[in-house]
This record gives structure tokens, C-alpha cells and sequence, in this order.
């Protein structure tokens, strides 16, 4: 008895030992067990994973359980792919005793408190975060963070993605760029990761080019006034002017996006960081080919471009195109030049001027003798008289009046007219016979064709840019009906061929052009 007296405690060890009900000595439990609070993160081992939860031994009196929906944050998981027995993880103490008396934790919860403060960090110092692509939506990328951030489809790249889903899956490194912890709203930019890791590239491109260098690149994007080149860390652009030495409507015509293409540098820009490239430098200028193979006084052949109210543009080569004034067709006087010419016919002429300078040609039909034969293509093409005319005519677009009025007001603009001047034509079309300049359309073919003769030749010059007109000629309702022989509207295109103003002297026009009898 005394024995068993001594054995009992003469006092309380704390953690060891309480007071009962009764007053009776009993081990105190509790006090072994960890204290937790709600809302405090635990750290535990994974005991047990079943379809719907997780269990885990955070070393309290119960085992703590993770319902499946508070282990990720994504969305209808298996909590097998998300955590393996035996696996140490952290929780966050969401219920120390629901209804049942469990523990209930939040995995999810834990990683969004610490990821939080992650990020908080990494958008105050400006750091690039790491995150996994988990969802793929129309607008953009949901990335698991420890929280959802998203990824604008506009700032994935450093230009526009068209399938957002080869990033699935994929860790990518992003810059936070919007923050905000009452809405659980993380903004992200992958693109100004990129661009921060292709300055010291761009830069280093800049130290490397000099004008005149011919380089590699690839099409990376194409718009109206022309198209940009990626040159392996920066982009050049190739203005649409630069882009052939022919005349070109888009630059989707000349080139696609992804294409490989040789450009050549032509000016830089250090402090705006711009390249300016040109493609139509690394080909072949079809001008110099005339300059090295053509001489005034030869007959080249080429096919009619386009038929004007004032002459003709023959193309001799490809991007290289002459003009036949009217008083060049032929040895008669010619009223309208389709009378002589269609669109598309092969026909030799004779080169009366080669303007190297001002890259113009001035063409004569007329002063080509019959039988005579030109001179080898420059280009060593085949000939055109054997080779079919592929390209639309004017019996696809018929010809007639329509354009014939846009062509003479731009001649009336630039000054040229001659025996049929500026807007001469126009009036015969559409019948105002009341017009001034109707008694030289009028005049005896006899002296018509004197005064073709003493047309100087010099007024059938080439315009190399050729511009469409400002203002165009509107003839009243009465009079620009068509009767049953009237021509056919001619085609939108035609007007693209008068020349510009800055390339006609109306001066020397004048000058050259005899005035039409009183």
C-alpha cells in the first residue's frame, strides 16, 4: 500500500498529467498533441488517397482530411495524380472539428497563401514567375500558380499566337503585371519576358548591320504599306515600294508570312531602333537590262499593258513598261487608240528615248517598218508573238467611256492634250457637240494627218509611278447614255496608268503639241 503511494505523482508534470472530474490524477492527452489553429498552415504526410479525399497525419489526434475539391486548383482531378502515399505536404486548417468531428484541411489553400506571397514579391521587384499552363481559354491562358493567373492571348508572344494550344502543358516564365489579393486577380505577360531577353539581341543586331549588307529573314508579319522581317531577334521593314520594281497593289501579292527571303539593308535607325529593308535590291533591276541591252532606234517587241486615251503602254519587259503617245500608233491620225491597239497584243515598236535617269521609255508603232525584226529580249525570255497572252484583256474588262474620262482629266491635269486635248475625247464619247474643242475633232483627215506628222516625238514618255487621278469627269444624265454603239465602260484599272503630275511638263507640252485650227 505505501508502495502504490509512492508510485503516484507528488505532483503535476505539465503535458504529462491533469486533474480528472472525479480529482483523480489521469494523463493529460491533449497537451501531447500539437495546438492548431483555423486558418493556420500544418505540415503532414499523406496516409491514405481515395477517390474523394486525402488523409493526412499532421501529428494530431485525428488525421487531418483534404476533400478532393480543396486539393488543387484545378478543375475535376484525381487526387491520385496530384499527390502519392507517403508524400510530405502542407494544409491549410480550414475546420479543426466539422459535424463528424473531423479535421478538415485545404492543400490548395496552403500553396495559395505561400504562392501569394510569391508573387507579391516578384511584381514588387519586377522578377519573372514560373507557371504551368492548365487551362486553354478563348482569351488567353490560365496558368497554376499556387493561384490562377492569366495569360492574355496578346502578350503569350511577341506577336499574335493563332493556336493557344500548343502551350498546354508547358511551364512558361511570366512578368506579373496586375495584381489584385480581394479579387484573387493575377495578370500576366509572357511577352515582356521575351522582349527583355531580346534587347541585348537587338541590340547586338544593331552594332552587327551596316547599309548594304544583304541578309536572311523570315516574313513575320504583312500589312498594307508593307511587310516585316524578323532578323533573328528584331524586325525589319520592307516598305511596299521596296518591295519590286514593279508595280505592286499589296505586299500579300509578293510575299507570305513565314517566307525565308534575302533583303538588303538600307538604312538604320540606332536611337529609334528601326531597320529599313528593301527586297527588290537583291534582284535583278529590269531597267538596267534595258540600259544594257536596248539602244534608241531599236525594235523591241512587247505586249500592249494598257490602252489610254492619249496612247499606249507596251510592256517591253517584265516591270519595264513604254508609252506609244496616239501620235505614235500610226502614220494616219488616230481619234481613239483602240482603233490601232487592244489590251494584250503582242506588237514590236521602236524605242525613240530611253530615260535612265527618270526610268522612261518613250515608244513609236508607227515608225516600225513592215518586216522588220527586233532585237533578242533583254531577258532572254521567250518571244511574245509565240507565247500566250495569260493575263485578263479587255474582252474580260470591255473598254469605253467610263475610264476614258478618268484618263483625260488626268491629262488636262498634267497638260497634256494636243489635237485631242484634255477632255477633247470625253466630249466625243459622250456626244456634247456644242463643246469648243469640237471643231478640231472635226477637222478634213487630210489635215489631221498633216498635223500628226509634226507631232514631236518627244511627247511619248514613260511614267514609271503612274498615279491615279483626284477628281474625275461626271457628264450629265442626258448625255452619258449610252446609245446601242457605244463603247463599253472601260476597266477601274485603266486610270492607274496616266501619268503622274510631277512627271508632265505642261509647258513643254504645250509647247511640242500644235493647237487645234480656229
Amino acid at each position: 500500500m505505501a508502495n502504490d503511494i509512492a508510485e503516484k505523482p507528488t505532483a503535476l508534470e505539465e503535458g504529462v498529467w491533469t486533474t480528472g472530474p472525479d480529482g483523480e490524477l489521469v494523463p493529460d492527452y491533449d497537451s501531447s498533441f500539437p495546438e492548431i489553429n483555423e486558418g493556420e498552415v500544418v505540415h503532414g504526410t499523406v496516409v491514405r488517397v481515395d477517390k474523394d479525399e486525402v488523409l493526412v497525419d499532421i501529428g494530431y489526434k485525428s488525421e487531418g482530411v483534404i476533400p478532393v475539391a480543396e486539393l488543387t486548383i484545378r478543375r475535376a482531378v484525381n487526387p491520385a495524380d496530384e499527390v502519392a502515399l507517403g508524400e510530405e505536404i502542407d494544409a491549410l486548417v480550414l475546420t479543426k472539428e466539422d459535424a463528424d468531428g473531423r479535421l478538415i484541411l485545404s492543400k490548395k489553400r496552403a500553396r495559395f497563401e505561400l504562392a501569394w506571397k510569391a508573387i507579391e514579391a516578384a511584381a514588387e521587384s519586377g522578377d519573372p514567375v514560373n507557371g504551368r499552363v492548365i487551362e486553354v481559354d478563348k482569351g488567353g491562358l490560365i496558368l497554376d500558380l499556387g493561384v490562377r493567373g492569366f495569360l492574355p492571348a496578346s502578350l503569350v508572344d511577341i506577336r499574335r499566337v493563332q493556336d493557344l494550344d500548343e502551350f498546354m502543358g508547358k511551364e512558361l516564365r511570366c512578368k506579373v503585371i496586375e495584381l489584385n489579393r480581394s479579387r484573387n486577380n493575377v495578370v500576366l505577360s509572357r511577352r515582356a519576358v521575351l522582349e527583355d531577353e531580346r534587347k541585348e539581341m537587338r541590340q547586338a543586331i544593331l552594332d552587327r548591320l551596316n547599309p548594304g549588307d544583304v541578309i536572311e529573314g523570315q516574313i513575320s508579319n504583312i500589312v498594307d504599306f508593307g511587310a516585316f522581317v524578323d532578323l533573328d531577334g528584331m524586325d525589319g521593314l520592307i516598305h511596299i515600294s521596296e518591295l519590286s520594281w514593279s508595280h505592286v497593289n499589296h505586299p500579300s501579292e509578293v510575299l507570305d508570312i513565314g517566307q525565308t527571303v534575302k533583303v538588303k539593308v538600307l538604312d538604320i535607325d540606332r536611337d529609334r531602333q528601326r531597320i529599313s529593308l528593301g527586297l527588290k535590291q537583291t534582284q535583278s533591276d529590269p531597267w538596267q537590262q534595258v540600259l544594257d541591252h536596248y539602244g534608241e532606234d531599236d525594235v523591241v517587241e512587247g505586249r500592249v499593258a494598257k490602252v489610254v486615251t492619249f496612247g499606249a503602254f507596251v510592256e517591253i519587259l517584265p516591270g519595264v513598261e513604254g508609252l506609244v503617245h496616239i501620235s505614235e500608233l500610226a502614220a494616219h491620225h488616230v481619234e481613239n487608240p483602240r482603233e490601232v491597239v487592244q489590251q494584250g497584243q503582242a506588237v514590236n515598236v521602236r524605242v525613240l528615248e530611253i530615260d535612265g535617269e527618270r526610268r522612261r521609255l518613250s515608244l513609236s508603232l508607227k515608225r516600225v517598218e513592215e518586216g522588220e525584226q527586233p532585237v533578242p529580249r533583254a531577258d532572254g525570255a521567250e518571244s511574245v508573238h509565240t507565247m500566250p497572252d495569260l493575263r485578263l484583256t479587255e474582252e474580260a474588262f470591255p473598254s469605253g467611256a467610263a475610264v476614258a474620262e478618268v484618263a483625260d482629266e488626268t491629262v488636262e491635269e498634267i497638260g497634256g492634250g494636243g489635237e485631242l486635248g484634255a477632255g477633247a475625247e470625253v466630249e466625243q464619247e459622250i456626244g456634247e457637240p456644242d463643246s469648243p474643242t469640237s471643231e478640231s475633232v472635226e477637222q478634213p483627215a487630210a489635215e489631221a494627218e498633216a498635223e500628226a506628222e509634226e507631232i514631236a516625238p518627244d511627247e511619248a514618255e514613260v511614267v514609271a509611278a503612274p498615279a491615279e487621278p483626284e477628281a474625275t469627269f461626271e457628264p450629265e444624265a442626258d448625255s452619258a447614255e449610252p446609245g446601242p454603239d457605244a463603247p463599253e465602260p472601260d476597266e477601274p484599272e485603266l486610270a492607274a496608268h496616266a501619268p503622274e503630275p510631277d512627271e508632265a511638263d505642261p509647258a513643254e507640252n504645250d509647247s511640242d503639241e500644235p493647237q487645234p485650227a480656229a
